[in-house]
């Protein structure tokens, strides 16, 4: 009907209608904007509260756990030569290290040997293991297998062993040697080989040297030996390079031979770097839990324009989380001098955040390790205290949920009366154009009528018609 009403009143209807209707919708949609923008703006606030709150209860737990403290650490003052690593069995103490030989692996040469070698004409067999009393491994070798093909099926069948061959030349000789090398270290683990038939030039002893007097004889070229070190001047010996009990519960990588003048020094200790760097979380969410509830509650004047307003201003979920949160901080609890976190170091700036003095916190730590373990963990510590004040508010079904659910529903609402606002004006619309068309064809048949009675007034007898 719009755009062909007023055809017999000339009134425009569609710019009436549409007045009237803007008129009776407005109110009520500026209604339901308001409120909307009120309870999203409250449901982002507070799901930007409960995640701060989140990552705070996060830090709470990771600070709260004992075995934070029961880490050790071991440091030595040279890591090129030294590495260690303390479990949390470890004693703390100092200890001279000194390393005078590293454990190593057998390498061993065959004699020397044509480079034009074949092996027989029927297939034959070497053997190869690790100290004499080793387990042999048996492998066969091809008939007519050149040095080449040879290497290559003895690498195939001791890839699983930790052994490899390789072949090494004379390029003035033209002469070979297949060399042999093992990953395994430790004293007894030479590489012993032995072969039969033609295979027997490539036989040698891993517990003999190459002589001397004869470079192209069999022998090793590095026996399998123990490392040697000594800790606080006691000399000890182990098949690895990789020390484990000669310290309780310390374990360290031999790296390098140290010099007679030179000692290492290895130091075990508490965990005091990782502890320091859990309790600087703690505060950072502490501190964006302040800073975040501190946006949110705000009235900051901007201007002569209207002030910005934070979402949850003066809200009481705000101030009882704090204050719950308050209250613990400053409850003293504990012993041996470690009872407030101001002992530790730890203090409230104006703004009502947290601040840390490094040098109070490292003296605190090294002074009174287990103090400081006592006030944070525990079902008596800090932590387990505040999270217990914090988690009816963030935990399921809790306050924080409780409200958004409540503005989940406040909004889905919104939405079922702006659909019933629609229905509604969508009605009244209906109405007025029905109205006001019945009225323009009111009018439209009363000028028809008129003018019907004009022409027959114009045409009775004795009517003189006036000229235009």
């Amino acid at each position: 009907m719009v755009g062909l009403t007023g055809i017999g009143s000339g009134i425009d209807i569609d710019s009436i209608v549409s007045a009237l209707v803007t008129a009776e919708k407005a109110p009520k949609e500026a209604q339901l904007s308001r409120l909307e923008t009120t309870t999203t703006t409250k449901f982002s606030a507070l799901g930007t509260l409960n995640s701060a709150l989140s990552e705070f209860q996060t830090a709470l737990e990771a600070l709260n756990d004992k075995s934070l403290f029961e880490n050790r650490t071991a440091t030595s003052s040279k890591s090129s030569m030294l590495t260690a690593v303390a479990g949390k069995a470890a004693l703390s103490g100092s200890y001279s290290i000194e390393i005078n030989r590293l454990a190593a692996g057998s390498k061993v040469a065959t004699a020397s040997i044509d480079s034009t070698f074949t092996s027989g004409s029927a297939a034959e067999t070497i053997s190869v293991k690790l100290g004499a009393a080793g387990a042999s491994t048996d492998i066969t070798i091809a008939a007519g297998s050149d040095l080449a093909s040879t290497r290559d099926q003895l690498n195939a069948a001791l890839k699983d062993k930790g052994i490899s061959a390789n072949i090494v030349s004379d390029p003035s000789s033209g002469q070979s040697r297949l060399v042999f090398t093992s990953s395994a270290t430790g004293a007894g683990k030479d590489v012993i080989v032995s072969g039969n038939g033609s295979l027997s030039g490539l036989s040698v002893d891993g517990t003999q040297a190459i002589n001397t007097a004869d470079s192209s004889s069999a022998g090793y070229i590095t026996q399998a030996v123990d490392a040697e070190f000594s800790v606080d001047g006691l000399v000890l010996h182990s098949a690895t390079n990789s020390v484990s009990g000669a310290i309780p519960d310390v374990t360290f990588e031999l790296i390098s031979k140290t010099t007679d003048s030179t000692p290492l020094t290895l130091t075990v200790g508490q965990d005091t770097a990782g502890v320091t760097a859990s309790v600087q979380k703690f505060v950072d969410a502490y501190n964006k839990l302040i800073t975040t509830s501190n946006q949110l509650t705000s009235v900051v004047t901007v201007g002569d324009g209207e002030p910005v307003v934070g979402g949850l201003v003066g809200d009481s979920s705000v101030r009882n989380l704090l204050t719950s949160v308050r209250n613990q901080l400053v409850n003293p609890v504990g012993e041996n001098g470690m009872r407030m976190l101001t002992d530790l170091g730890i203090s409230t700036q104006s703004d009502g955040t947290l601040a840390i003095d490094d040098d109070k916190l490292k003296t605190a730590l090294e002074s009174n390790f287990d103090a400081v373990s006592t006030y944070f963990t525990g079902e008596t510590g800090l932590m387990t205290r505040l999270n217990n004040s914090v988690d009816g508010f963030s935990k399921s079904g809790g306050v924080f949920e409780q409200r958004m659910d409540g503005l989940q529903a406040t909004l889905s609402d919104i939405d079922t009366q702006r659909e019933d606002l629609a229905r509604r004006i969508e009605s009244v619309q209906a109405r007025l154009y029905s109205q006001f068309n019945a009225m323009d064809s009111l009018i439209s048949q009363l000028n028809s009528t008129s003018d019907s009675l004009a022409n027959a007034l114009d045409s009775l007898p004795g009517v003189v018609k006036k000229d235009s």
